[in-house]
């Protein structure tokens, strides 16, 4: 029998709580087929059932163990992940616990040779980045989960086997009282870059393993240095390698370090090692001498690695479980959402007879496409922060030199953030709109860009799970009769009519928002008659100049994949 840890897991800042592992009716002949069984609830998982739910869809939740995640692990959060948090009704904890930025910071023998400073305007209700520990991050979804009827989280639920079949897929599940099955029109893995399910279905990833390991090394410091990212480069104490810096919440500081070729995870672990590293970087930043004390270490290797399709069958792969990622440009979490926030809708119209099994082809191909294009722009930061072969080093050691000196090659050092993908070439797109007409705004495939509508009013805090129709000035009889006709048909959407000041509620529409300064007409390129659709991802899939009835009904009908 499964026996998961109810020890609570050491934290000098955390407070570990242990889950209840409730007796699952199965284990008493209970046989129910579930719409959607996830696998494994880390942050991925927790918000895909979340997501879910926003569209009346039941899920059970499986999480091997009974306590939120060993460490701090991922910390850094984009404005385009809190957008997705904000949807499933979190963002405003993370907000108030976490530590918002937007500078990074690049040195080399004791100069700064490169300042990173991420986008961020008056149309932004958040900041580019943030930081929070992971613990609290799963703490606050766990919370929301516990409020949402439709999901049933089970800790302490091990799975031991998948078996699929034409129509669905049947898990057999190993608890602290026995063994079940239980059987699922879906099953989605988000068990995380060691996937149990992945190597029960013998799935091999394809891509690269990097050869440097490195430390993450949380102490608890008081450090008068600003929440800014810090990246180190051939230090005295490290030669060759990289050190990153990063405050995270509750007086935590992360230091990141590379280790010297050869040298065991257990070598680096080890008390002496740690400390002596440690203070050598103190040293270095000039705080010697500063007490600190450990909460948790780790060993890791950047991977850049994905499955070349996320659908098997009945089992979907979403997050570290579909691809493994470096994590210097903060892509680990934040592109897990991207595809849960991707895959929810979609999986949520074909549970209710919305749109066909096909549509969830285009997952795959959004998110593979995504996940390559993370892989090609990560590989390139990851060359730079460890070089894989003695002719990137001695391209890496030139451009750090001549960066001392040279304003031309400082900006090798950015990092290439994190950032929301475009679906540019997706399936869903319309291919019968003005998308290529339109000489600005928001090209198909594009994720929305937010619009400040008053003092604490923002587009995105009005959109929730639907399509969505933007109309700019008043709605045609026919657009307005097409979109009570998509109505009907239960696809859930809406039509937002953006108005000039004065102009009053448009008729037709389910919403109307005021444009007092023509600001938003101008970020989407639009004038009287513009249209975009909008998909329940905030993404668009069609524009046009002036739109009518058939036109509407055709690019809905498509962004379905019917």
């Amino acid at each position: 029998m499964h026996q998961p840890n109810i020890e609570p897991r050491h934290s000098i800042y955390y407070d570990y709580k242990i889950h209840p592992f409730l007796r699952p009716p199965e284990l008493d002949g209970l046989k129910q087929k579930w719409p959607v069984v996830i696998v494994g609830a880390g942050p991925v998982g927790l918000v895909t059932a979340l997501d879910l739910a926003r569209y009346g869809i039941r899920t059970i939740l499986l999480e091997s163990e009974q306590q939120v995640s060993l460490g701090s692990r991922a910390i850094v959060f984009t404005r385009r992940s809190m957008e997705i948090l904000q949807q499933v009704g979190i963002a405003d904890r993370i907000s108030e616990s976490g530590l918002p930025w937007r500078f990074g910071n690049s040195f080399f023998r004791g100069q700064r040779v490169f300042r990173m400073e991420a986008p961020y305007d008056e149309d932004d209700r958040f900041f580019p980045l943030i930081n929070l520990q992971q613990q609290y991050l799963e703490e606050y979804m766990v919370d929301a989960v516990a409020r949402e009827p439709l999901i049933d989280l089970r800790w302490g639920n091990h799975v031991r086997d998948v078996i699929r079949n034409e129509d669905s897929a049947v898990l057999r599940v190993d608890t602290p009282a026995g063994e079940y099955e239980i059987e699922a029109d879906w099953v989605v893995a988000t068990d995380g870059a060691r996937s149990g399910v992945r190597s029960l279905l013998g799935l091999t990833m394809q891509g690269d393993a990097y050869e440097g390991k490195f430390v993450i090394a949380d102490i608890r410091i008081d450090l008068d240095l600003p929440t800014e990212r810090l990246a180190f480069f051939d230090p005295d104490w490290n030669p060759g390698n990289t050190v990153l810096m990063h405050r995270e919440p509750h007086g935590i500081w992360r230091i990141d370090y590379q280790l010297p070729a050869g040298e065991s995870p257990e070598e680096a672990l080890s008390s002496d090692s740690l400390t002596t590293r440690i203070d050598a970087q103190l040293a270095m930043i000039g705080k010697a001498g500063i007490a600190w004390e450990m909460d948790w270490c780790s060993v890791y290797s950047a991977r850049a690695m994905t499955l070349a399709d996320y659908v098997c069958g009945r089992v979907i792969f979403s997050g570290d479980s579909a691809h493994m990622l470096p994590i210097f440009g903060v892509r680990g979490a934040n592109t897990g959402w991207q595809d849960c926030h991707d895959l929810a809708w979609k999986l949520a119209f074909v549970c209710k007879g919305l749109a066909p099994e096909r549509i969830l082809a285009s997952y795959s191909e959004e998110r593979v496409g995504a996940a390559r294009e993370i892989i090609d722009e990560a590989s390139k930061s990851t060359r730079f922060m460890t070089p894989p072969t003695h002719g990137f080093r001695l391209l890496r050691d030139a451009t750090l030199s001549l960066s001392l000196s040279q304003e031309f090659v400082r900006p090798l050092y950015h990092w290439r953030t994190s950032r929301p993908h475009e679906y540019l070439s997706s399936s869903l797109n319309s291919c019968n709109d003005d998308n290529e007409k339109f000489a600005g705004g928001l090209r198909n495939g594009a994720p929305l860009s937010n619009i400040k509508l008053g003092a604490d009013d923002y587009l995105l805090d009005h959109l929730g799970a639907s399509f969505y129709l933007f109309h700019f000035g008043s709605i045609p009889a026919d657009v307005a009769a097409a979109g009570r006709n998509i109505s009907a048909s239960g696809i859930p959407f809406k039509i937002v009519a953006i108005v000039s000041a004065g102009a009053g509620a448009a008729s037709g529409a389910d919403l109307t928002l005021t444009d007092a300064t023509g600001h938003f007409h101008v970020k989407y390129g639009a004038s009287a008659g513009t249209a975009y659709l909008i998909r329940p991802d905030q993404h668009v899939c069609a524009r046009w100049l002036a739109l009518d009835g058939k036109r509407l009904q055709a690019a809905v009908q498509n962004a379905i994949a019917r």
